[in-house]
């Protein structure tokens, strides 16, 4: 089915990207059709046509009008055996924007497929990039879909993209956005229990620019995959090591955002610590190198006695939106909560170690090595991360009332 899949994803590309590099000229080159904009910026003493803002697609722009009939058949998709990786889906979001205009356009589903980008982009060149990462759950009733707190990635979004010269989408475009996208791909929403829709919100500077400055043009796309349980046997715990040499950020830097070029760096400590058989790696701060910040793509929590423990989100590490989420739900549970500079040796004093995140959830670390020293902390039943565990996703999944509005519904 996901091979089937790809190969219907290559026949049905983008519009600009059917026919190659002189269909793009055309789609740049063409000025009329309602809900488009026009725009020039100067380079190099030359005028450049911005593309249009209309997505010429091979869907409408309205939900209602697409094809229902395959709308709730997973088809031959084997649910038991997802991964957490990469399945094609039937059909993308994209809505553009320019840095003159600052203003989205209405945005358009068209079929899942390659795109085309100038080599002189912004993101391309200059790393102009923010992405996201949600989850849309199957209802228990079997008659909708449930988001996890799709407010929180839009700001942080806006938060991102502030911070690196770009315009964004509003909130409730970003939402809108996120509910056509699972909509239109609700056939790849994985039974409950079996995983969850995935979905990449992505803001890129698309336009072409050869001097170091904003990209003169902007697309926000979301496509999504269906990932099967990060832990096909329960919550599996990981083993970190902690890395001193290599950082993945900086203060004054971009780790406070969720920017694409926060994540290159982290690839060549990861690659070499599962070679040696750990999960993932802890990164200290580039200062002192004392102070724990966070795992590759993870938050990460202390629990010593009744307090929880995680360090303090001041520019250098990710707001994660698991994170706030966990943090609220220990203070429910009667835990003191602080969120401080949190040394190597709080760290390796503690009873209890998890991770939080999007992907995983909640991670219990069974144990870290630091300087060659092996440190190994309580994991499996009546532990915090296990019950934190249970209690988010039971919300996540419609299992359990959502007192906080935490939720929101697509039916």
């Amino acid at each position: 089915m996901a091979a089937a899949a790809a190969a219907a994803a290559k026949r049905a590309l983008l519009p600009w990207a059917r026919n190659g590099h002189h269909a793009l000229a055309r789609v740049i080159g063409s000025g009329s059709g309602s809900g488009s904009f026009r725009g020039e910026f100067a380079t190099a003493g030359r005028r450049w046509s911005l593309l249009q803002c209309r997505w010429r697609s091979s869907l409408p722009a309205q939900l209602e009008s697409t094809d229902k009939s395959d709308e709730d058949s997973g088809g031959d998709i084997d649910w038991d055996n997802l991964g957490f990786r990469l399945t094609p889906t039937d059909y993308m979001y994209v809505m553009r924007c320019s840095l003159e205009d600052g203003v989205f356009s209405r945005g358009e589903l068209g079929r899942y497929g390659n795109i085309e980008l100038s080599p002189c982009s912004g993101v391309i060149n200059y790393g102009q990039g923010l992405f996201e990462g949600m989850k849309a759950y199957r209802r228990s009733d079997m008659q909708g879909y449930m988001l996890f707190r799709p407010e929180e990635n839009a700001r942080r979004m806006q938060h991102g993209a502030d911070r690196m010269c770009m315009p964004s989408p509003s909130v409730e475009q970003f939402v809108h956005a996120v509910k056509q996208t699972v909509l239109a791909n609700r056939r790849w929403v994985p039974p409950q229990g079996k995983g969850a829709l995935y979905i990449r919100p992505l803001l890129i500077g698309s336009g072409p620019i050869l001097g170091v400055a904003p990209a003169p043009e902007y697309t926000f796309l979301i496509y999504a995959s269906p990932v099967g349980n990060y832990f096909k046997k329960g919550l599996a715990p990981i083993s970190l090591v902690v890395e001193d040499a290599i950082h993945r950020t900086m203060p004054g830097g971009t780790g406070g955002v969720k920017t694409i070029t926060n994540y290159a760096p982290v690839l060549k400590a990861q690659i070499e610590a599962k070679s040696r058989g750990f999960t993932d790696v802890l990164y200290l701060d580039a200062v002192h190198k004392r102070y724990i910040e966070e795992v590759s793509s993870c938050n990460i929590f202390i629990v010593k006695g009744g307090v929880v423990t995680t360090p303090a989100t001041v520019g250098t590490i990710l707001p994660g939106i698991t994170r706030k989420s966990i943090i609220e739900l220990a203070r429910d549970r009667g835990y003191q909560v602080d969120e401080r500079l949190v040394s190597i040796d709080d760290l390796v004093g503690a009873d209890e170690v998890f991770c939080t995140g999007t992907a995983v959830v909640v991670a219990p670390v069974s144990s870290v090595t630091y300087q060659g020293q092996r440190y190994e902390f309580r994991t499996g039943q009546h532990t915090l991360s296990q019950a934190l565990h249970t209690a988010l996703t039971s919300i996540q999944m419609g299992l359990a009332e959502d007192k906080k509005g935490w939720t929101v519904a697509i039916d």
